[in-house]
């Protein structure tokens, strides 16, 4: 080896040992623009201009990862599904919630997808109930009670943004075991633990604390916005639940939604029980009661029990006199989706589709077509496994998160029969 091949590796050693000590000094979310280099992917038309970056594809292929490790996981495991939900939401707005490595804050960040997870969970589980717990100074505090109204707890996490003091999760566990305890055998218990902390400042054993809420069933899952702490992880392990370290503002997100679908049980956790449910009727225009759960009179507002008559402002809930379940028929058509998902369609490359046989290459659901403009090229799309319809890719994600019924399979249901009667 020569003298100038020498200079040459040294010099480039030196490059390396300059980028490594500038990305240390960077914030997350600097390094995670440099580790992307999404500048790179900007492209030129023929008058010079950019053109707008089309991330359609690469949304589509996450929504599509998610979507397949799913039903993997619940085909595989062969386990039901538990429809009633009764979650705690505990969230760490300790001092440590204060750092800036999530642009502005980590607070910030929590409560801007705390919020959308929220309305995500109610529509996927319209049956279910949300409860609130925030940690502050070393104290757990109750901010929402268990209630099927995302407006309420939103506002009430809003109202009580700001962070002081230490952090301490077995305070935080055992208020959601005290509240958590009390659920019918019926309902699924779970708790969702947003950790921004190192540590945890807590006044007695916590391991107790932790076998104590194994023993009440309750299934506990941690996201964490700084390291990996043993506590949480052993805390998830003990209880059946999971434990993952978010990596940037786009990762917590992903890794909350999550968990809005409803989780797998295990059969010797979810008992079939017979549940007794009340339709209620809505209360007449004009009429004035005092509500059950706010104890105000109210005027034409609210649902009257059908078994003890008393007012109630939402739905779904229980009466607080007779205790029955009140819910609506809507709650439960909309939860027999998870009964019966659709399976995730197969991805359909431009190649498939140009060889494909298909008269017309234009998108089943919504009639557009497959055909990237410009090109007259095909681009990416989905097909159905049973029924093999073509899809876009919006259709595809609306079919699954929205409709959850595939088009094509429902138009092979309609018998000519009733399809001529219908045109006539």
């Amino acid at each position: 080896m020569n003298n100038s091949e020498k200079k040459r590796m040294n010099g480039e050693a030196e490059e390396e040992n300059e980028e490594d000590v500038e990305d240390e000094g960077r914030d997350a979310w600097e390094r995670t623009y440099t580790d992307e280099r999404s500048w790179e992917a900007l492209e030129e038309d023929e008058s010079g201009l950019l053109q707008p970056i089309d991330n359609k594809a690469i949304y589509h292929s996450q929504y599509r990862r998610r979507l397949q490790s799913l039903s993997a996981t619940s085909a595989a495991s062969r386990i039901q599904k538990g429809l009633i939900r009764f979650l705690c939401v505990v969230v760490d707005l300790s001092k440590a919630a204060g750092e800036m490595d999530f642009k502005p804050s980590r607070m910030a960040v929590i409560a801007k997808h705390v919020e959308a997870f929220i309305r995500e969970f109610f529509d996927q589980n319209p049956l279910s109930q949300i409860g609130l717990v925030i940690i502050k100074d070393g104290v757990a505090q109750s901010l929402t009670e268990l209630g099927g109204s995302p407006e309420a707890h939103i506002k009430a996490l809003m109202v009580k943004l700001g962070c002081a003091g230490d952090s301490s999760l077995q305070n935080a566990l055992e208020l959601v075991h005290d509240t958590l305890h009390k659920i019918p055998s019926y309902g699924h218990r779970e708790v969702l633990i947003l950790y921004s902390a190192l540590s945890t400042c807590d006044p007695g054993d916590i391991m107790e604390t932790i076998q104590k809420c194994k023993k009440a069933k309750l299934r506990c899952s941690v996201i964490g916005l700084s390291a990996e702490m043993f506590v949480c992880k052993h805390l998830c392990q003990e209880t059946g639940g999971s434990y993952m370290v978010a990596l940037d503002e786009g990762h917590f997100k992903e890794l909350l939604l999550e968990h809005a679908p409803p989780p797998p049980a295990l059969a010797e956790f979810a008992i079939a029980n017979l549940i007794k449910m009340g339709f209620p009727q809505r209360a007449a225009e004009g009429s004035i009661a005092i509500c059950s759960c706010h104890r105000e009179a109210k005027v034409g507002e609210g649902y009257i029990c059908p078994r003890c008559k008393a007012r109630v402002c939402e739905l779904p809930t229980e009466c607080r006199f007779c205790g029955l379940t009140l819910v609506s028929s809507p709650h439960l058509a909309r939860s027999y989706h998870h009964l019966f998902p659709i399976e995730p369609f197969t991805e359909v490359s431009a190649r498939q589709l140009e060889l494909s046989r298909v008269a017309s290459k234009t998108c089943f659901s919504c009639r557009e077509s497959l055909l990237t403009p410009g090109t007259n090229k095909a681009g990416p799309c989905a097909a159905c496994t049973k029924c093999k319809q073509y899809f876009c890719l919006d259709c595809d994600i609306y079919i699954h998160e929205s409709l959850h019924n595939c088009p094509g399979c429902e138009s092979r249901r309609i018998t000519p029969a009733a399809a001529s009667a219908t045109m006539s």
